[in-house]
């Protein structure tokens, strides 16, 4: 008897409007980002269907409202059915990312938690009383309310695809906003397998929209769109610049990019610990976060032993397959941007560098590389390497290391290590950083708190609560009495 091959059914994924997917039109492929093999498609969305999709969400905002206790209810349903389906969704990560299967799981689990806070942020919106203690203010009652901007572009990035959509979604849906969303292409999937979690959750059609595509096509459609209130956007530095100068005076909260600092100064609490964080927080998702360790500045008293911990450390990393759960540093996004990363680690060495540790590359994956002899001007210094690549400095005076620290582009969060509260208290002021992280790393974020960046680092601030200001505007009510 002969044997037939299976054929694989590939998903395809399109544009979401209305509350019905569309398959029709041409198709870019998805990416097992280890195998190399195909694992969906989606269909470029046509400047029309990017305009039908913002009237929907316009129509949608203006027609539907949502109460905050229905928003929260959705929201929290939505947190339900995710955490319901954490293995499908971290494994759909996994084969589109790269990511390995542990910190997939950890995703997922941060992105539950996201839409919890963001359901408790539906029904904390509110203004506050104003008194109008001036001549003429007599009789007067002026108090401000938060209203709903209108409708959100929302464009995510390829690294956390699944936590920084709900980051966007999540607020923007609490505060009573409609959105028109539009993925990375690199990792679709689990953005659209998200909305289809919030639909069954019970959010009304309109409410979101999805379109898919290349980012200067898709992405610039929607950017053309006047009716969309505002844009929050997490990705380059070029792009974010290119959003800001777009958009004009509408809003913008934009997440860009960091060459995040980290001093280990001499009175460290514990050595092991700040280098077991520094270098595994610099690989983690294969150095693709924008908080990712990158440059580490260390006292030239402990330097030398805390570069030994660092490459042990380093050493005992198991790299390869993400789906391994054991595996602890899986692919880069593209073979591309391992190439990129491996020449930039190659030009460092070629000035003088040193290879303390790794610095080859199989395909897409970059094995954990630490540099030493490093000076400022490299690319692995100055620029954002986005790859599992720690550099590691010396410094004599920790004024020094503040310094150098701070001049940079950049300045979303940087980490100290240090027993001296009086240096810690120096840190918060003197660093020019979004967030200042004692005795941890720069990568340290709670998805509750404050979170942006200065500079180059981006405008605005996510969290949930912080995303539902800017994602509302203050209207003040006067009343005359």
């Amino acid at each position: 008897m002969q044997a037939q091959t299976e054929q694989k059914t590939i998903p395809v994924y399109g544009q979401y409007i209305a509350g019905e997917w569309r398959s029709e039109g041409e198709t870019l492929p998805v990416i097992n980002k280890y195998t190399g093999e195909e694992v969906a498609r989606i269909v470029k969305a046509s400047r029309e269907e990017v305009r039908e999709a913002v009237t929907n969400a316009l129509e949608t905002f203006r027609r539907t409202k949502l109460t905050p206790t229905q928003r929260y209810e959705i929201l929290m349903r939505a947190a339900q059915l995710c955490q319901e389906r954490k293995e499908e969704l971290a494994l759909t990560m996994v084969h589109e990312v790269g990511k390995v299967l542990k910190d997939a799981r950890a995703e997922v689990d941060r992105g539950v938690q996201t839409l919890i806070a963001s359901a408790e942020e539906a029904k904390r919106i509110a203004g506050e009383g104003i008194p109008l203690a001036q001549p003429g203010g007599e009789n007067k009652l002026a108090f401000t309310i938060r209203v709903p901007v209108g409708v959100v572009g929302a464009i995510t990035p390829f690294n956390f695809p699944f936590n920084l959509t709900v980051h966007k979604l999540g607020p923007a849906i609490a505060a009573g906003n409609t959105v028109v969303l539009k993925p990375a292409e690199l990792t679709p999937i689990i953005a659209c397998k998200l909305v289809e979690i919030l639909s069954e959750a019970g959010l009304p059609a309109g409410f979101i929209n999805v379109v898919n595509g290349l980012g200067p096509e898709t992405g610039q459609y929607l950017l053309e769109d006047e009716r969309i209130a505002m844009f929050t956007f997490t990705g380059s530095p070029g792009v974010g610049r290119h959003i800001k100068s777009t958009t004009g005076i509408r809003k913008v909260t934009l997440e860009l990019g960091n060459n995040s600092p980290n001093i280990v100064h001499e009175d460290a609490p514990d050595l092991d610990r700040a280098a077991e964080l520094c270098v595994t927080r610099g690989f983690s998702n294969a150095g693709q976060a924008c908080i990712s360790v990158q440059r580490v500045y260390v006292h030239r008293d402990i330097y030398d032993t805390f570069v030994e911990k660092a490459v042990r450390v380093v050493q005992s990393l198991k790299v390869g397959n993400p789906e391994d759960p054991t595996t602890d540093v899986g692919p880069m996004i593209t073979e591309k941007e391992a190439k990129r990363a491996e020449e930039w680690i190659q030009e460092a060495v070629d000035g003088g560098a040193k290879v303390a540790v790794g610095g080859t590359r199989e395909g897409a994956v970059l094995y954990p590389t630490v540099l030493t002899n490093v000076t400022p001007e490299m690319k692995v210094m100055c620029q954002e390497v986005f790859a599992p690549v720690i550099s590691i400095v010396p410094y004599d005076e920790i004024d020094e290391a503040f310094r150098e620290a701070n001049e940079s582009r950049f300045g979303l969060q940087v980490g100290l290590f240090t027993a001296n509260l009086q240096l810690a208290m120096r840190a918060a002021h003197e660093l020019e950083f979004g967030g200042v992280i004692i005795n941890d790393v720069s990568t340290y974020r709670a998805d509750v708190m404050p979170y942006g960046g200065v500079k180059d680092s981006g405008i605005g601030k996510e969290g949930p609560r912080y995303a539902v200001q800017e994602m509302t505007d203050e209207r003040i009510v006067v009343i005359n009495l």
